[in-house]
């Protein structure tokens, strides 16, 4: 056996029996614990801010265009947001435990009880925030969690994995509850997500590209998440005050994140009257727009946009626009490119806003609101381990509820099948 099959059959073994172990640990303990890590992720801030550091140099000397830079990049405040975030998870119910009773005219007593998955395989890109917030919502879930990162955030996570296993293990979690792969090669991955033995789910995190190898090559059970071709559409009788800073908060606060709006459709009828003053307020934030032949007569400085470009999560300051005829074709559009994660409309008629909630097919369907908000975070669920953008096991900002499944006891006196 080579070093590498020998080092992954180790971190599984050790996964695996931490999760035998965490599966009937008490939500005290695990806050207990989710509380030192928070306490300890700021005793070692100027640590983790070094490593970081070399994260950054490194991608800047590589070229990484700078909208990624920034999801990789720690500061002070983003430590101390990522210690409160973990203060907010301590404070959320464990639904581990949670269930119901009934009992079934033979006299058996049926309970169904919320259990953990195991041992759940995180495999994410850049940002190394997703380090903390995934071994958090595994720990409280009573689930072992192991961490692969992207070669570009290896020096920041290895820092953090580091400190917030020894947190843990120093409140009494097994060892094994957090490890990080820190092998950054793409061999590593195709070993892992095959660990059936030891792994009962994988959770992929990040571009097209690599969800796409997971789900194309896992054995292990996949929870698809992240890739985010979101659309508004401002219909006809849209409200321009509202519209403009919902495309410009959707588009321009994070433009590098999985909820940043990726395509603006526009009711041809407003089209003349709203395009002018949309791609005013975009210019001011550096946003290149890429339009269809009718944008483009309306906007002189419009890049003609390519069928690639409908097809396209950007990443960046890029938006694509698109004149339609009414809702249908909005809708139709949507139908044929959206990666089903969050969709919004902007307008003021409610029997067009409930049509399309009704009938868009995504994870998140907004009215007169940004897309932004699928988020853990902003739905309540504390930190989130991904946002899912497929129908089983789950859909939509995954909690502390999403990481588990469930059992059934049952309680006999003697019963036996007739």
């Amino acid at each position: 056996m080579n070093r590498f099959d020998s080092e992954l059959l180790k971190i599984g073994q050790n996964a695996k029996n931490a999760a035998r172990k965490l599966a009937y640990i008490g939500t005290t303990a695990k806050n207990e614990a989710l509380t030192e890590i928070a306490h300890t992720l700021i005793l070692h801030e100027e640590e983790i801010l070094q490593a970081n550091n070399q994260d950054i140099a490194a991608a800047e000397k590589k070229g990484i265009k700078k909208s990624l830079v920034d999801r990789l990049r720690l500061t002070s405040e983003g430590i101390q947001q990522m210690s409160e975030a973990l203060r907010e998870v301590v404070h959320l119910a464990d639904p581990v435990g949670e269930g119901d009773f009934w009992t079934r005219p033979n006299g058996l007593r049926m309970q169904r009880m919320r259990v953990p998955l195991g041992v759940v395989a995180m495999i994410y890109e850049a940002r190394p925030n997703v380090t903390v917030d995934a071994a958090a919502l595994c720990l409280k879930s009573g689930n072992a969690v192991i961490l692969r990162g992207g070669s570009e955030a290896i020096e920041s996570n290895k820092v953090l994995a580091r400190v917030i296993a020894e947190a843990a293990e120093r409140k009494g979690m097994p060892a094994g509850t957090i490890q990080l792969i820190e092998e950054t090669s793409h061999e590593w991955i195709h070993q892992l997500i095959k660990m059936n033995q030891y792994i009962d789910v994988v959770i992929p995190r990040g571009g097209a590209g690599l969800i796409q190898t997971v789900v194309q090559n896992a054995t292990v059970p996949v929870i698809e998440t992240g890739t985010g071709i979101c659309h508004a559409f401002v219909e006809q009788e849209a409200d321009f005050d509202k519209a403009i800073p919902i495309v410009i908060n959707a588009k321009t606060q994070k433009p590098g994140v999985c909820n940043a709006l990726e395509t603006l459709l526009i009711d041809q009828r407003i089209a003349q009257a709203f395009l002018p003053l949309m791609g005013t307020e975009l210019q001011k934030h550096n946003v290149e727009i890429r339009g269809c032949s009718e944008a483009c007569k309306i906007l002189s400085y419009a890049v003609p946009a390519t069928e690639e470009d409908w097809a396209t999560e950007y990443l960046d300051l890029i938006i694509s626009v698109k004149v339609v005829k009414d809702l249908d074709e909005a809708m139709d559009h949507i139908y044929q490119y959206s990666t089903k994660h969050s969709e919004t409309i902007i307008t003021e008629n409610y029997s067009i806003a409930q049509r399309f909630l009704r009938e868009v097919d995504a994870a998140a369907v907004y009215v007169n609101a940004s897309t932004r908000f699928t988020d853990g975070g902003r739905f309540g669920f504390g930190a989130e381990i991904g946002i899912s953008t497929q129908k089983l096991h789950a859909r939509g900002p995954m909690g502390l509820r999403e990481l588990t499944t469930t059992k059934y006891l049952i309680y006999g006196d003697g019963q036996i099948t007739e």
